[in-house]
């Protein structure tokens, strides 16, 4: 398969991300969200699902927007759309997704386990969702600190 110039890494000079969980309703899209926050215009950043919702979960919107997260153009993506393209990270957020991710040729594959916060009981939901997001954030701060550092050293 040949891949356009412009979603080859080499050919922009941004590193590609995507994050995969089953719905693509909750903690991918705001790993999503918070990646292209702290990561700035150096990355390209996607989120997908093995089996997408339908739309995003409202409190992970509300957890984000809470937090001045930018939450403008996400949606839910099924993964098959992602199959065959160019990543340099491939970042599973739940362990179905781990589980059943297909391998892309060349990405350092990550695996972060979280909880569906979507499955906790009403009365702690915010609560998960609020870990997660504590979660998410502390990683993706770190992988793009170290990230950063090594293209420094190079």
């Amino acid at each position: 398969m040949t891949i356009p110039a412009s979603k080859d890494p080499s050919t922009t000079g941004r590193k590609r991300v995507l994050f995969l969980c089953t719905g693509n309703s909750a903690r991918s899209q705001m790993a999503e969200a918070l990646m292209r926050h702290f990561a700035g215009d150096g990355y390209e950043v996607l989120s997908a699902g093995i089996r997408p919702k339908p739309s995003v979960h409202p409190m992970a919107l509300e957890t984000l927007e809470r937090r001045a997260i930018p939450t403008t153009g996400l949606f839910p993506k099924d993964l098959s759309k992602f199959v065959g393209q160019v990543f340099d990270f491939v970042i599973t957020v739940c362990d179905r997704a781990l589980e059943q991710c297909p391998i892309f040729p060349g990405a350092d594959m990550i695996h972060w386990s979280f909880p569906d916060p979507a499955e906790a009981p009403q009365e702690r939901q915010q609560r998960a969702f609020d870990d997660v997001f504590n979660g998410l954030t502390q990683r993706i701060r770190l992988l793009v600190v170290v990230n950063n550092r090594k293209e420094i050293r190079c």
